[in-house]
């Protein structure tokens, strides 16, 4: 007999949906499975004002195939230039649910982010004011700093030392990749959170780059070592609040993937239940899959968890390798192995 697992509708707490052609090829598969999901703003140019915002949403809802029932949750990239009142307006709308700090520099389309952070002080006090959470990309970009090395020390002299300075304001560590993000978000009170991905559930550092370069597992933070992933593998099926699921669905064409230097992202929304299933199912936590992708999430962001139900069932799963755009294929995220678990 086939085994079953339901749970309340999942929500995907980082993503990036690009725009144009891409957008409309990418966003039916998190719409067929996800109810909201935290939208990246790192468009060319970027999403830093409200106006800009509302019109990215639009654009999302409009590209949505009939019947989907998705809600795009937008964010605004922090510049130095970001003005504390705009950002104010945009949350007091109901438009805005986060603020993006890229280090400039540290990944895609991150040119406009952050050098100075004391140039960013006054938008994050009126954030923490407001209760609007920062979402950080947790690396500093110094090209003395090893890149294994970049998030670590990120917790250290840029992550710490905010959260010092600007009492009450809201974080999401996103996409943590090392056991020392782990250990600093374990210990931090209800004003941090944490995303961890499908990908880094599954690949370590030897995935990429042991028998030959894989361009498909690349992505920024890149994949760590064995006993980082493990560390993460606890922390997303333990059941712990401040943790939860965001995917950092990030596709790029192959065409793109696959230059001498190619660009940094896995794409995973069509199979990232699946994936997560049969983790969590290995580490004896079926049980703990609800909390980490469907309820942890809603909770920091106080919001309602969704209130309709997904189910999966054993009896196997095939995903295509790749899906088709106008701009060319863009690759699936192969987890190397077998899928046991499916999407009803």
């Amino acid at each position: 007999m086939s085994q079953t697992l339901t749970l309340r509708r999942p929500d995907d707490w980082h993503l990036h949906l690009r725009d144009g052609a891409m957008m409309r090829a990418v966003l039916p598969a998190t719409a067929a499975h996800f109810a909201r999901a935290i939208i990246m703003p790192n468009l060319v140019p970027p999403v830093v004002t409200a106006a800009q915002a509302r019109s990215y949403r639009d654009r999302i809802i409009a590209a949505l195939p009939d019947g989907a029932d998705f809600t795009p949750l937008m964010t605004l990239y922090l510049t130095e230039d970001t003005d504390p009142a705009d950002v104010a307006a945009a949350r007091a709308s109901g438009l805005v649910h986060a603020v993006k700090l890229y280090p400039a520099g540290a990944t895609t389309n991150s040119a406009s982010g952050v050098s100075d952070f004391d140039k960013v002080r006054p938008v994050l006090e009126k954030m923490a004011e407001i209760g609007l959470p920062l979402c950080v990309h947790g690396e500093v970009t110094d090209p003395d700093i090893d890149i294994f090395d970049r998030e670590a020390v990120f917790i250290d002299r840029v992550l710490d030392p905010i959260r010092r300075a600007t009492p009450g304001l809201r974080v999401v560590m996103e996409h943590i990749t090392t056991k020392d993000a782990v250990d600093y978000a374990g210990a931090q009170d209800a004003t941090l959170g944490a995303t961890i991905t499908t990908h880094h559930l599954v690949i370590n550092r030897n995935h990429i780059l042991a028998g030959g370069i894989r361009p498909h597992y690349y992505c920024l933070p890149v994949a760590k070592r064995e006993h980082h992933r493990l560390a993460l593998r606890r922390a997303a099926t333990s059941g712990d609040a401040r943790f939860f699921l965001g995917t950092d669905s990030a596709p790029h064409t192959d065409a793109n993937k696959l230059l001498p230097c190619g660009c940094a992202g896995c794409f995973t929304a069509p199979n990232t239940l699946s994936i997560l299933a049969q983790v969590f199912e290995e580490d004896g936590a079926l049980d703990r899959l609800e909390p980490f992708a469907s309820l942890n999430g809603p909770a920091f962001y106080r919001m309602p968890p969704n209130t309709d139900t997904l189910t999966l069932e054993k009896s196997g799963a095939n995903y295509p390798g790749h899906i088709d755009t106008e701009d060319g294929p863009v690759t699936v995220f192969d987890p190397g192995f077998d899928l046991t678990w499916r999407v009803l």
